[in-house]
């Protein structure tokens, strides 16, 4: 018999795609506003939007499947 997704994977999947949709168009609209800069600090910028939006994804997930970042202790 399958398991079943717990509550808290039922939780993190919508919140995480919508909140990957509003980072999409946060970074696209930022990324317009940064056209007529020069190439290198557009580079920079690519390079730091289509990383940042990890660290939040990472701690999702890891809350969705009920771990602790390495070095968290678990309060009693």
């Amino acid at each position: 018999m399958p398991r079943r997704p717990s509550k808290r994977v039922l939780i993190a999947l919508p919140l995480g795609l919508l909140g990957f949709v509003a980072y999409i168009a946060l970074a696209v609209t930022l990324a317009d506003r940064l056209a007529g800069l020069h190439w290198a600090l557009q580079a920079l910028y690519f390079v730091v939007a289509g990383v940042l939006w990890a660290l939040p994804a990472h701690f999702l997930m890891l809350w969705a499947a009920g771990s602790r970042p390495p070095g968290e202790r678990r309060m009693r």
